[in-house]
């Protein structure tokens, strides 16, 4: 029996980049609402609680941006060129939050100026994903094997209500992620605003979602053509499932529930932009087949990474084991 190796990559790539999407999603989300919280004390536990993983979280991203350009190089070769600029300001934005995670704590003087590098880093970061994905949705032209698109196709008001979205969406996971790792006043005001991004989101996911089929025919038929219109009940009713047990997760003043739902949103949003425009990794040109490197190269670098994933894997879960539970608001990770 032959091994369709570009459908097993294709699922790895698109495992890293929802690893990536949830996990850095929160982090990003605790630095969207720092303006919310003025004071330093709330400010600094807030960054302790992600201080132990964060940068762990962006091994995702490498893999997945890695990933993509070694095995299916052509969609790489036609994505980039696309995506230049948000792509570029979201490198920027992480940057930013980085070095301000170190900085921060080494200054006084001139601690303000860091308090705006993590938040407008993260807000950055997270704006242009969302018009990263954005653009990636609406699709790609693509001629002979090129882009043939101009410099700014990228920027259209779908890619900005998606980009938006992201940053709502983050800021959700942030604050379910506040919920649960802090205590008392801190605890509480996240929890309200947890609460007020849980209604900001589902109404984004509901404006990109209807408004996604009529972007392309394909998108089109899928959503409401027969077998695959069965995910146009599915997928909602489940989003509504996760955005009841949110709600009351949050008014029932439950810890974990909350972030766990907000996951849920993520991964079922992440799972309709897949069955969107499978098997097309370049909507709507290139399929993942016409993008995929040669089998040869795919099964060299498929025994990499039957070791590698499993060992990132371990790490990361190790590390939020660790540092698993409420974090002690006088101890921290500086």
């Amino acid at each position: 029996m032959d091994i369709d190796l570009p459908l097993i990559w294709a699922g790895i790539i698109a495992f890293a980049v929802l690893a990536y999407v949830i996990l850095d999603g929160f982090d990003l989300g605790v630095g969207i609402l720092f303006p919310f919280f003025p004071q330093k004390h709330d400010r600094d536990v807030m960054m302790n609680s992600v201080a132990p993983v964060w940068d762990g979280n962006e091994t995702w991203l490498v893999l997945g941006g890695g990933g993509l350009m070694a095995v299916f190089p052509l969609a790489y070769a036609t994505i980039l060129p696309a995506l230049y600029a948000p792509i570029i300001a979201m490198v920027i934005g992480l940057i930013f939050r980085g070095v301000a995670f170190e900085y921060r704590w080494r200054t006084k003087r001139a601690e303000y100026l860091w308090n705006w590098a993590f938040a407008g880093g993260s807000m950055l970061a997270a704006f242009a994903q969302g018009i990263t994905l954005g653009a990636l949705v609406q699709g790609i032209p693509v001629e002979n094997r090129a882009y043939t698109g101009g410099w700014w196709d990228w920027l259209t008001p779908f890619s900005i209500m998606t980009g938006i979205a992201v940053v709502v969406g983050y800021a959700l996971l942030g604050a379910t992620w506040l919920v649960m790792k802090t205590h008392g006043d801190l605890a509480e005001r996240a929890r309200s605003l947890a609460l007020k991004c849980s209604f900001g989101t589902i109404a984004a996911m509901g404006i990109v979602s209807l408004w996604t089929p009529f972007l392309e025919p394909l998108y089109l038929q899928r959503w409401f053509g027969w077998p695959t219109a069965i995910f146009s009940i599915i997928v909602p009713l489940l989003v509504l499932g996760c955005l009841y047990l949110l709600i009351t997760g949050i008014r029932t003043r439950h810890d974990t529930r909350p972030f766990l739902a907000a996951l849920g949103l993520f991964v079922l949003g992440y799972a309709g932009i897949g069955i969107s425009f499978f098997p097309y990794i370049v909507p709507p040109s290139l399929t993942i087949w016409d993008a995929a490197a040669p089998d040869a190269s795919l099964s060299f670098l498929l025994a990499g990474a039957l070791v590698l994933v499993p060992i990132i894997l371990a790490y990361t879960g190790y590390a939020y084991w660790v540092f698993r539970g409420k974090i002690d608001p006088e101890e921290g990770y500086h």
